[in-house]
């Protein structure tokens, strides 16, 4: 009996030491420095292969997870997981001069692509880059109004972890979005989606940015991000109350919004 009390006990350690890559598994100090490799690689082609991925619809999500926002003039926002800027360049402009966006990303390369990008738009005063990792946020408790999450959530190694530091670093009345893929629940659409996922992008990768093994990887990372009612029970866990998601896409797509009162 205890010798099978001993075996279950070394399963759960080993369990609570390995994540997932994608569909592998691996050590979870492995993970950040795999994802890093892929966002190296992509990073330059990022936003050309936004547009191809989803024949430009990711716009319309991005646009949706805004108005969503409740954002206003002269508030603090983090954009974590920011990229290229596409949220930061639209909150700038909402909260004005009085008002200060940081975009956040734990991979140097995009945040270089999105500094870039963000002065190429004439957007500077207000942004702030920050490069950080999503589980031990570096600002200190009660900071933001809003924070956002977009298509970041599912590439962190402990996703629980990272949703207390979010909340930690929301004022009282603060909102957090969290945009990102999810499942959807309509059996065509699944199967015409999986075809698209393992099938077409890997290989518009390859085309694009020459790279077919990163896009197999984020095809992966999506099937093995936690459903709509899943990611939910995590930020109340948390702590977040009220909250909400909106399907979009037939469910491909996710916002989920919660607040901390």
């Amino acid at each position: 009996m205890t010798e099978q009390v001993d075996k279950t006990a070394h399963e759960d350690a080993k369990q609570d030491e390995t994540t997932h890559f994608g569909y592998q598994t691996i050590a979870k100090t492995e993970k950040v420095e795999k994802v890093a490799e892929v966002f190296h690689s992509v990073a330059a082609k990022y936003d050309v292969m936004n547009d191809f991925m989803s024949f430009g619809i990711h716009r319309i999500w991005k646009r949706f997870a805004i108005d969503c926002s409740g954002i206003r003039p002269g508030q603090k926002v983090l954009d974590l997981a920011g990229g290229t800027g596409d949220l930061t360049a639209k909150f700038s402009r909402v909260v004005g001069e009085q008002g200060h966006v940081v975009l956040a990303d734990i991979n140097d390369s995009m945040l270089k692509v999105g500094r870039a990008k963000l002065r190429d738009l004439g957007i500077e005063g207000n942004v702030e880059y920050v490069q950080a990792n999503a589980e031990a946020l570096p600002f200190p408790d009660n900071h933001f109004d809003l924070i956002t999450i977009a298509f970041g959530l599912r590439n962190v190694t402990d996703k629980d972890k990272a949703i207390r530091s979010m909340y930690r670093v929301l004022k009282p009345g603060g909102r957090l979005l969290v945009l990102e893929f999810s499942k959807t629940d309509q059996p065509m659409l699944s199967k015409l989606y999986d075809f698209y996922s393992f099938n077409i992008l890997p290989a518009m990768g390859k085309l694009v940015a020459n790279d077919a093994e990163s896009y197999r990887y984020l095809a992966e990372s999506i099937r093995m991000h936690p459903d709509q009612e899943t990611l939910k029970g995590m930020m109340e866990d948390a702590g977040f109350e009220g909250v909400e998601y909106f399907n979009m896409t037939g469910g491909i797509v996710a916002l989920h919004r919660g607040y901390k009162f």
